[in-house]
């Protein structure tokens, strides 16, 4: 949540705090505050008993974090540790990595090859001649 505070802006958040509140208010101020927030954090997990007890036997481990919509697709889709659609496979064989360190790609759509990034790579030798019905034009980077 606070990640992006630095050492320097505690410090100034406590040196603030000390400047505002006073060395002799400041332990109540922060006793008030660690004990709402206790209040708080029972509230929430009261609720959420209830909640659990109101839908039944089987939703006993429902967590609040899979109604967040990100959270609730991945665990559709890919299950707890499975990959029931095979989305890792997939991934795996459109890796960019393969062509820039010139290893052969996995075959896509069974078409096996390679694609050169390079500008002095010779042209294919059916450059000029037409297409097959059916068949692809050749891929060009510097096109795109």
């Amino acid at each position: 949540m606070f990640s992006d505070v630095g050492g320097l802006e505690i410090l100034t958040l406590i040196v603030m705090a000390i400047i505002i509140f006073g060395p002799d208010k400041l332990p109540k101020l922060i006793q008030d505050t660690m004990g709402f927030i206790r209040k708080i954090r029972s509230f929430a997990d009261n609720a959420k008993e209830d909640i659990r007890s109101e839908l039944g036997p089987e939703f006993k481990d429902f967590e609040f974090e899979d109604l967040n919509p990100k959270t609730f697709v991945r665990k559709q889709l890919m299950g707890d540790e499975q990959d029931p659609l095979g989305l890792k496979g997939m991934k795996e064989s459109l890796d960019i990595r393969s062509v820039l360190d010139d290893k052969p790609a996995a075959p896509v759509n069974g078409r096996a090859g390679s694609v050169s990034f390079d500008k002095g790579a010779p042209a294919p030798a059916s450059a000029g001649a037409p297409l097959q019905p059916g068949e692809r034009p050749p891929f060009d980077p510097d096109a795109t």
